[in-house]
């Protein structure tokens, strides 16, 4: 019934556009910026045999594991199917890619499954186990941007409203950056990391983020400048009905001129322009809404130094279908998490 291919970069990123649940870390573009910094992409598909176009697939990125004992197989925000008499002979046809690069085990992180028939299945049947090991964020908050723009201000907290307002004045200019402005957002991008105590990737993985997806119109780099002094700057991507901003810099120059709310009201102008429905705001912590309300005023460790700029978008909080792991060598597996639990 099914084919089982490597689909070309061109071939797979149609497949991807089509998806309800599009997302740019399933992009092949994704799969080269992780291949230029210590990663492998793998593609794998299913196309059917009668009209040979692709209906299921996935993207696979390998990392070997320390001492090159065996390899990590991260698997972000997919696997994408069409039908559900699928799901066997993709997650067979994943498992023998993976085995065949020595992965040790499989993450899985599906992504946000969100709104009408948006309901994860049960990963268990597939041999997954749930995993407290994640990559990516597994809660952020969901901006609904399809209503007009004072309306979605409407829903935002008075002071976030406020100080879109202060960082519509003084003659700051907010515009879609070139390649050139990635010397500026590299250097505010160090300086925000030190501030608030985060590692960084180096200027080298944003200049080749760049080149991957913002001449394709995937991704955009905002910027904020004034009197030729860069204030802000932020990389947001899209992708199907939603938006994400992922990476964001200011500057210590002018902080009271609010250019790190402007630039954020600006991607959601962009992502509306182009169609989208959500802007993500990409990470925030694990906790349940209650929680999150009750103690963001006192803790500043990990996502909680952002969470009170984010929770004051209107947005709501939401959670993916979490992280999970299917074991191949639990030898190797076990001494990862212990590895892990040593590092802190």
């Amino acid at each position: 019934m099914f084919k089982i291919i490597e689909p070309t970069p061109q071939q797979w990123d149609q497949f991807v556009n089509k998806q309800p649940r599009a997302h740019f870390l399933q992009q092949a573009a994704w799969g080269s910026l992780k291949s230029a910094f210590g990663w492998q992409a793998q593609r794998v598909a299913l196309t059917d045999s009668d009209s040979n176009q692709i209906v299921a697939g996935a993207q696979i990125l390998l990392q070997k594991l320390p001492a090159n004992v065996g390899t990590l197989a991260y698997l972000p925000m997919g696997p994408y199917v069409t039908a559900d008499n699928q799901w066997s002979t993709l997650w067979g046809a994943i498992h023998k890619r993976a085995q065949q690069h020595k992965a040790a085990f499989i993450k899985l992180e599906p992504g946000i499954y969100h709104g009408p028939n948006q309901t994860p299945p049960d990963f268990t049947q597939w041999g997954f186990n749930p995993s407290p090991q994640t990559v990516q964020p597994p809660r952020t908050i969901l901006i609904d941007i399809r209503q007009p723009g004072d309306q979605i201000q409407a829903r935002m907290n008075q002071g976030t409203r406020r100080k879109i307002r202060q960082s519509q004045k003084n003659d700051i200019r907010y515009y879609e950056g070139t390649r050139d402005d990635l010397n500026a957002f590299n250097t505010m991008m160090q300086a925000t990391g030190q501030r608030n105590d985060f590692g960084v990737h180096e200027p080298a993985y944003f200049e080749r983020m760049y080149d991957l997806f913002v001449p394709q119109d995937d991704a955009v780099l905002i910027m904020a400048e004034h009197e030729g002094d860069p204030l802000a700057g932020i990389i947001v991507f899209a992708k199907g009905n939603t938006a994400w901003y992922l990476a964001g810099a200011s500057s210590e120059t002018k902080r009271n001129l609010m250019a790190t709310y402007g630039v954020q009201w600006y991607a959601i102008q962009w992502a509306k322009a182009r169609g989208c429905k959500y802007y993500d705001l990409w990470g925030v912590p694990d906790e349940d809404a209650d929680i999150l309300e009750a103690q963001f005023q006192e803790r500043s460790d990990g996502l909680w130094g952002v969470y009170g700029f984010k929770r004051g978008w209107g947005g709501e909080v939401v959670r993916s279908a979490g992280t999970w792991d299917r074991v191949y060598n639990s030898i190797l597996y076990n001494g990862y998490k212990a590895a892990l639990w040593l590092r802190g």
